[in-house]
């Protein structure tokens, strides 16, 4: 598999999770944090707060995912997505610092978010990651050959 199918697929699934999430909370946001676990009150000055950042994550998503179908947009899109998904993953982390352990079904999408933001920093560095990678286990091999 070539690396633009690779990165194309890795914009593709980024962007869609951000999207789909994003349009869900935007339109079901008390069915979406229920199945968390964390009941809310409709109240709408609440309800405003959870659906415009949520609106804001499906059009990330919908930027993101063009990336995957659009060449011009990849480098963008990959980096965004890196951001998107870094910068929910660093307010879990802080939250849990500051608020403490959360319920497993947080912890693993903190894990997703990690791994999404990990492939969309691949993607953004057009594979430069993977080849600095191998050539760093390929000097450490060789150094423990000489030992």
């Amino acid at each position: 598999m070539t690396f633009d199918v690779k990165r194309r697929l890795v914009l593709g699934l980024a962007g869609l999770v951000a999207a789909t999430l994003g349009l869900i909370i935007t339109l079901a946001p008390l069915a979406f944090y229920s199945s968390y676990g964390i009941d809310i009150s409709p109240q709408p000055n609440l309800m405003s707060e959870l659906r415009a950042p949520a609106a804001n994550l499906a059009a990330l998503g919908l930027i993101i995912l063009s990336g995957a179908l659009h060449q011009k947009m990849a480098q963008t899109s990959a980096w965004l997505g890196a951001t998107v998904f870094f910068a929910f993953a660093a307010g879990r982390v802080v939250s849990i610092m500051l608020d403490g352990r959360p319920s497993d079904s947080i912890l693993s999408a903190l894990g997703i978010e990690m791994v999404l933001g990990l492939m969309c920093l691949w993607a953004a560095s057009k594979g430069r990651l993977t080849k600095v990678g191998m050539h760093l286990m390929s000097r450490a091999n060789s150094g423990l050959e000489t030992q």
